[in-house]
């Protein structure tokens, strides 16, 4: 039996077509099975961010493509992964921090890359952590422009003493707010709520994230702003501008410590595990200084080298008492500790 030639051309048109389609098919599955979706905090993907910078890197090292989904701070995004739970559809997290780690550990994996990374780390406290691994660490203070503060507090009984008007962020939702919160108790311990009556005066306002108050700022709105020993150097490098201080207490600076880690509910375990592995690599680290303005965790040894400046806070920092507080012991007390502080009027 013969086919019509017409119908014979229609059949193969058609097996044609049938073969494209589940090619195509095929190609967005394979697509979608090589994308890494990362939940971070949305400086970090901003354009001129460190997530920026490194995208292109990682796409072309792992054939894959990196998604990011963004938070205004790691405090919501630690929020979210509370409400998510095991919905979540991250495979990574970047941004969290020591202080938050306890009270996220159970939303992720252990990152397997083994006790010699941690070896290599060049940080003010010791890192052991077998869920998180660290890519840059900094210490939180109260920036200022010299023009306009010309006599900045040199200790936080100074700052409570002075003047000053502050912008602050919220310990529920921005991790510098709960650095702060952690900072004002490391310092005052059970005097931290007349500590915070008595600062409660000076805050103009309270923001969720630490962009909205860094940008009131530089609007005007306030004299100093809780934000990073390292903040100055953006303004030095990218503006020209010297006119950014630091104010370095007496008491000592808090610090944190930013940390990555593998969700548990990942489709992509392995490329997981290889984007930690390349965001403590020297050619990830070598960003980290003037696209996240904070310090890389890996040193000069590693031949990691940041601009100068940043060699210049370092120097500085190692005169100011480094304080910090156990991520169980922010778990136990978080709770306890923001009351507190909401009790003063915030």
């Amino acid at each position: 039996m013969f086919l019509p030639l017409s119908r014979l051309v229609t059949i193969v048109f058609l097996v044609v077509s049938a073969l494209a389609l589940t090619t195509l098919s095929s190609e967005r599955l394979l697509a979608q099975e090589r994308t890494l979706t990362v939940y971070t905090y949305e400086s970090f993907a901003a354009d001129g961010g460190l997530g920026a910078a490194l995208r292109p890197l990682y796409e072309e090292r792992c054939g894959c493509s990196l998604e990011f989904r963004t938070f205004e701070d790691a405090g919501t995004l630690l929020n979210t992964l509370k409400i998510e739970r095991n919905q979540s559809t991250a495979d990574l997290v970047v941004g969290l921090d020591n202080n938050m780690s306890a009270e996220a550990k159970r939303f992720f994996r252990p990152h397997g890359l083994g006790r010699n990374y941690n070896r290599l780390f060049d940080l003010p406290v010791p890192w052991t952590d077998s869920t998180f691994v660290p890519f840059d660490f900094g210490w939180f203070a109260f920036v200022y422009d010299k023009t306009k503060v010309l006599s900045p507090p040199q200790s936080f009984a100074e700052l409570l003493a002075s003047p000053l008007r502050l912008v602050i962020q919220d310990p529920r939702t921005s991790s510098p707010g709960l650095g702060l919160l952690l900072w004002v108790r490391k310092v005052y311990g059970n005097n931290a709520a007349e500590a915070w009556k008595a600062l409660f005066p000076k805050v103009v306002t309270t923001t969720k994230g630490w962009s909205e108050a860094y940008g009131l700022f530089l609007q005007g709105e306030a004299d100093m702003v809780l934000s990073y020993t390292t903040s100055p150097a953006y303004h030095a490098i990218v503006e020209n501008d010297n006119n950014y201080r630091a104010a370095l207490f007496a008491e000592g600076q808090f610090v944190q410590i930013e940390l990555a880690a593998i969700a548990k509910t990942t489709k992509h375990p392995a490329l997981a595990k290889d984007f930690l592995r390349f965001l403590v690599s020297p050619a990830a680290q070598n960003l980290v200084a003037t696209h996240n303005w904070m310090f890389p965790i890996l040193g000069k040894d590693q031949n990691v080298l940041p601009p100068d400046i940043f060699e210049n806070i370092r120097r500085r920092m190692a005169n100011v008492p480094t304080l910090s507080m156990p991520s169980g012991t922010v778990l136990q007390n978080r709770r306890a500790w923001i009351a507190e502080w909401r009790n003063a009027g915030f």
